[in-house]
């Protein structure tokens, strides 16, 4: 188990590492790298790598439709890792850590939802999604990512308010 986890830890790195090239602009290097960690790990690897690495693929998606399919892979990964009937497929400790760090991606993964079928044109489901993410950002620390994520939901409800879309 603890060889399982050190080489969960390499694939982290591995995001964390395309996660910069995006941050640093360079969304089709990043994208690449995403490309080809995802068809490593695939539909079936371990939930926190699935979220993460689908949350930020997104981001580098030119078409808004996969954007939105990248972010709805996002949210089932999340929404398996923190379903009991899954099971811990690591050690508790890990498994604990793990469902600790996708509930504080909720709010954005919502949002990020939102912003998708805004984007898509598709109100209602954005309002759903915009809804969500309020709901869930309890979970949010005072922080600068947390504020963050806060902010940014305030101006989507903002815009999809403007849409005439209110909700």
């Amino acid at each position: 188990m603890e060889q399982r986890e050190a080489s969960g830890d390499a694939v982290m790195t591995r995001i964390g590492q395309a996660v910069m090239l995006l941050h640093g602009g360079d969304r089709e290097e990043a994208r690449n790298r995403f490309r080809r960690i995802w068809s490593e790990i695939g539909e079936c690897g371990h939930a926190l790598h699935r979220c993460t690495l689908a949350h930020y693929m997104a981001d580098t998606q030119d078409d808004p439709g996969d954007e939105l399919a990248w972010d709805l892979r996002a949210l089932a990964a999340a929404e398996g890792l923190t379903d009991p009937a899954e099971g811990p497929a690591r050690s508790a400790a890990a498994h604990h850590r793990d469902v600790t760090a996708v509930r504080a991606f909720f709010p954005s993964l919502h949002l990020n939802l939102a912003a998708d079928y805004l984007k898509l044109q598709r109100y209602q489901a954005a309002r759903s999604h915009l809804d969500r993410a309020w709901e869930a950002v309890g979970v949010l620390e005072d922080d600068g990512y947390g504020g963050g994520v806060r902010a940014a939901i305030g101006r989507l409800e903002l815009r999809l308010r403007g849409s005439g879309a209110a909700g």
